[in-house]
């Protein structure tokens, strides 16, 4: 039995922000001009999601 492989599950991925991994929080602070800082501390305030946390970054 072979696994199929879908595009479902990379495209959920991308629509989330993942605060603990040093690679996403450095490219989220790179495409919006934020500190990682700012970054980890957005996903912390408005949860993983990528744009609820672009719109916070954006805002602040």
């Amino acid at each position: 039995m072979s696994k199929e492989t879908t595009s479902r599950g990379r495209a959920q991925d991308r629509q989330k922000v993942a605060g603990g991994q040093d690679h996403e929080v450095r490219y989220e602070a790179e495409k919006t001009g934020a500190s990682k800082d700012k970054v980890r501390e957005a996903v912390k305030s408005e949860g993983n999601s990528r744009q609820k946390v672009e719109r916070k970054l954006d805002k602040g």
